[in-house]
């Protein structure tokens, strides 16, 4: 009992001062005068002690309802009328076996006191159960949105750990296969290449548990992830960076994840090379030239949409595709540092 008292403290305090507040003005109006009597609180601490009478009355039919995990009317309505009843009946027991005691039955059981008592305590009763009942359901209307908030959170870091997991073996797959025609063309360059490689992997990793790291991060990243793209393709594919702004998250793996799609649907060449920009201000914008591939690998399309779930659980932000005859952007939204 007193663990629920203290839990609900501020409600208890806010029915003192609002019975306070009522015994005032009912005095002034019966009396038609201030004086110090006016401002006493006995009154306010009866009307305290008739409350937490009231809401263990209501308490005791709300563990005998279903009640629901939202809001119910019908639940609400017959709690309270049942409590109501409850609250009248047992308040007239009390009243009647302390007038008992006192010997005073006739003065406070007579059919005038009796209307006007029963009327007062139904009042009270009214009043009291409804601010009890609002601040019961209120209470626990909040409980539960936090609780699936709390769900769809855990829910969301759970599918974003599920859809990293994809792009890493993606990852791993694609470079192993650049590395094994490279061994083949030119061992020294594949040493290299394998050595530029552990260390942007051992990077892969680092984040891989992480749901967003600094643009400036992922921009350094993506230069040393291109420079391994340079090893196989040379200047058949070519990089240039407008950077304005460094303030602002971004999923791990988003620049990797579109330098690559680029090169995997595009036929670059050293007459005709790809261009990939890479522009970044209030958002990200990675753009190239298209010269389509005759038998262009569509493997990168459900990595594109697997970046599109990962922004769609981290943002409230889309990101933008856009593609033309001559040219394919993508809009990636910067998440705010917090």
């Amino acid at each position: 009992m007193l663990e629920k008292i203290k839990q609900n403290r501020y409600f208890l305090l806010f029915v003192l001062l609002f019975a306070y507040a009522h015994s005032i003005q009912s005095r002034i109006r019966v009396r038609g005068e201030l004086n110090w009597y006016i401002f006493t609180p006995e009154a306010a601490a009866g009307q305290l002690l008739s409350t937490l009478f009231l809401i263990a009355i209501i308490s005791f039919f709300l563990k005998k309802a279903k009640r629901s995990e939202i809001f119910n009317s019908k639940e609400a309505l017959k709690v309270f009328l049942s409590s109501l009843i409850a609250y009248l009946v047992l308040m007239k027991a009390i009243g009647f076996f302390i007038a008992l005691i006192f010997g005073n039955i006739e003065r406070n059981f007579n059919k005038e006191t009796f209307i006007l008592t029963t009327f007062s305590d139904l009042m009270d009763g009214f009043i009291y159960g409804s601010f009890f009942l609002a601040y019961y359901y209120f209470s626990k209307n909040k409980n539960h949105l936090e609780q699936l908030s709390t769900y769809n959170q855990a829910l969301s870091l759970n599918k974003i750990n599920q859809l990293k997991a994809q792009l890493n073996p993606h990852f791993l797959f694609n470079n192993l296969n650049v590395l094994d025609q490279l061994i083949e063309e030119d061992k020294s360059t594949a040493s290299n290449f394998l050595n530029e490689f552990a260390e942007i992997y051992r990077y892969v990793l680092q984040v891989s548990d992480k749901h967003l790291i600094p643009i400036s991060e992922e921009l350094a990243f993506a230069e040393k992830y291109f420079n391994l793209i340079k090893h196989k393709y040379g200047t058949a594919y070519l990089l240039e960076t407008n950077i304005s702004n460094t303030v602002g998250n971004i999923a791990p793996l988003t620049l990797q994840l579109l330098l690559e799609n680029a090169i995997l649907h595009n036929m670059g060449t050293v007459e005709n090379p790809i261009c990939i920009k890479i522009s970044l201000n209030k958002s990200l914008i990675v753009s190239n030239n298209i010269i389509p591939k005759r038998h262009a690998k569509v493997s990168s399309a459900g990595a594109l949409n697997n970046l599109k779930e990962q922004y769609a659980l981290l943002s409230n932000q889309q990101i933008s595709i856009q593609k033309t005859d001559e040219k394919f952007t993508i809009t990636i939204p910067l998440i705010p540092v917090q």
